[in-house]
């Protein structure tokens, strides 16, 4: 019996699972946090079906995308979705609720399960994103976790949330540790629309009447821009202050960045992009204490010259309520929980 297919504005509901039909290009671009891409057509395939739309007719055009559709969903049937029982509801969309989600949809129906098309498809989960953020970020009590580079901010807040605390994670969003040797090896950072979906996630999650512990960033974490929204609650915000000792930070970041001294040539490129900052004399010293192998005097040189001046110019002219200031002598696991209790407990009392 053929079910009957339901439309809706609201992709928050309770389905059982949501899948986006577009092509994996437009899939990597941004989707809704948790879909399952299953494309009607595949890149190539959408290539191929606007060609022959131009240079034949639409009619064979369509046609053509016709049996490519019909293949690949066939494909998920016999695969994919093959374990989904009776029952199983979906919500379903592609770029704007048209011929790809409904060709998916009339097919689930004729099986039975009952299916929701998204009305609008992605351009209304998008607009939707976009309009909610400033909106969640408004009403938001938010704290800062500060300190200079090297002070475990994220590990310590990583830490913090494990002890019950609400955090947004804005690097880990981003992947991408937020300075000029911050990329993540083998992960590449999210498009700019996927980084605010997945932040637009997290902020849904938050309860609104309780503290959020964010790490202190400027206002781009790689490519990835804070919205302004949430930007501009994060520069009126109240701090709280690690206060590393400079041994325990060198330590801390040779032992959390072991991929760039295994990768010497990748270390190398990057520190091509030191060089209209700090001049050529600067950059040829930071190599050659790399290609020494002189992982202390490295480390050391780049917060002494570079990492340190940059975070002196960006926070020590902000005037702004400092609930807490915790010192450090060392950043070893144990220290690490430590201050995270410690927020914990300042988080108690607000």
């Amino acid at each position: 019996m053929t079910a009957p297919i339901r439309t809706s504005l609201d992709w928050t509901e309770p389905f059982d699972d949501i899948i986006d039909v577009r092509s994996p290009s437009e899939f990597a671009d941004d989707h809704i946090p948790g879909a399952l891409n299953l494309p009607v057509l595949y890149d190539a395939q959408r290539a191929e079906v606007g060609t022959a739309y131009k240079h034949i007719s639409p009619f064979n055009a369509r046609r053509m995308g016709a049996g490519m559709a019909a293949v690949n969903i066939a494909a998920y049937l016999d695969k994919v979705l093959a374990d989904k029982s009776p029952t199983w509801s979906p919500l379903v969309y592609c770029w704007r609720g048209g011929k790809r989600s409904g060709a998916m949809a009339h097919i689930m129906a004729e099986i039975g399960w009952v299916v929701t098309l998204l009305d609008g498809g992605y351009k209304t989960y998008r607009n939707d994103v976009s309009t909610a953020l400033d909106a969640l970020a408004l009403p938001l009590n938010i704290v800062l976790i500060q300190g200079r580079t090297g002070s475990a901010k994220t590990r310590i807040l990583n830490h913090a949330s494990v002890l019950g605390v609400q955090v947004i994670d804005l690097e880990g969003l981003a992947m991408h540790r937020g300075s000029l040797l911050g990329a993540e090896p083998q992960c590449p950072q999210p498009s700019q629309r996927m980084f605010e979906s997945l932040l637009h996630q997290a902020m849904r999650r938050l309860d609104p009447a309780r503290p959020v512990l964010i790490e202190a960033e400027s206002s781009k974490i790689g490519d990835c821009h804070i919205p302004r929204g949430l930007w501009k609650m994060m520069t009126a915000a109240k701090l709280i202050t690690i206060n590393a000792s400079l041994d325990a930070r060198v330590d801390f970041l040779i032992h959390d960045y072991p991929h760039l001294m295994a990768e010497p040539e990748r270390l190398n490129m990057l520190m091509d992009g030191m060089v209209s900052r700090h001049g050529h004399e600067a950059t040829i010293a930071w190599r050659q204490l790399a290609q020494a192998k002189d992982w202390h005097g490295f480390v050391s040189a780049l917060i002494d010259q570079h990492y340190d001046p940059a975070y002196s110019n960006t926070f020590s002219r902000k005037a702004r309520q400092t609930l807490a200031e915790l010192d450090a002598t060392r950043l070893d696991s144990e220290t690490i929980e430590k201050l995270a209790e410690e927020i914990s407990a300042i988080f108690g009392r607000i």
